[in-house]
């Protein structure tokens, strides 16, 4: 049997996408699914689709910036499983401007206080809401592992150097969240290094998907394995890193 088999993992905006891929290729590893979706109809879709391929899914109305929701979340979790294995941060949004070529047009000086807010409502503080709100869930796990979606685009180290691949892609709102986001991977992770619990930020690629627009050459089976791979961590595995395809990243 495989060491996955019986996991149970929560997965936001688990409808489509990257979310539902990474869904799929956990599930197909016997790791029963919560899929966390902000529309409930959406979400019975997807978990439809995956109880089609033969997995565990189990969905639930999830807006992550929904207090209420969240709390029902964790309570549904509960009362079903009694613990929690592993979360997977998925959930988010990209509200800069984006111009032609898929990047914001030297947006920074003019990006909107609303836009920043509301990227950081969903992509930052909604992530940190709902993992200290299912922390004492992924306590009672044997290895608890959670996963935060970050992206390349949060790297500073990449942004500052010439010629990276990113320098010139400079997308303000949704790259600072993503940086915050990968502090909060690395504060948790430390304060958890006593524990069996490992916390990761990953970077999926530039996946084809409603995010990724235009340009986009990834594909989602590709997109999805970083996470997946993270969520799937042995016990020897890392903590407070952050990864694509298996190789750190700079911060």
């Amino acid at each position: 049997m495989s060491e996955t088999a019986g996991k149970v993992a929560l997965i936001t905006g688990a409808n489509k996408g990257i979310g539902l891929e990474t869904a799929r290729q956990l599930g197909k590893l016997g790791v029963t699914i919560i899929v966390g979706a902000r529309d409930l109809a959406k979400g019975e879709q997807a978990a439809e689709v995956l109880r089609g391929i033969g997995v565990d899914a189990r969905p639930i109305k999830l807006d992550v910036v929904n207090e209420a929701d969240r709390a029902s979340a964790a309570k549904y979790i509960e009362k079903q499983f009694g613990r929690l294995d592993i979360l997977i941060n998925n959930a988010a949004v990209m509200l800069d401007p984006r111009g032609s070529g898929g990047w914001a047009e030297n947006a920074t000086s003019t990006t909107p206080l609303k836009v920043l807010r509301d990227t950081f409502e969903t992509n930052f503080f909604a992530v940190v809401a709902l993992t200290q709100t299912l922390l004492p869930l992924i306590r009672k796990s044997a290895a608890g592992r959670i996963v935060n979606l970050s992206s390349i685009l949060g790297s500073l180290t990449l942004h500052a150097t010439p010629g990276s691949p990113i320098y010139d892609a400079k997308t303000f709102a949704y790259d600072a969240s993503k940086s915050a986001l990968n502090a909060f991977t690395i504060h948790l992770a430390h304060e958890l290094r006593g524990t069996s619990i490992k916390v990761n930020s990953a970077h999926p690629g530039w996946v084809k998907t409603d995010m990724g627009g235009e340009g986009a050459q990834m594909e989602l089976v590709d997109g999805a394995r970083t996470g997946a791979q993270l969520a799937t961590l042995p016990d020897d595995g890392p903590s407070g890193g952050y990864f694509h395809m298996g190789e750190a990243l700079p911060w």
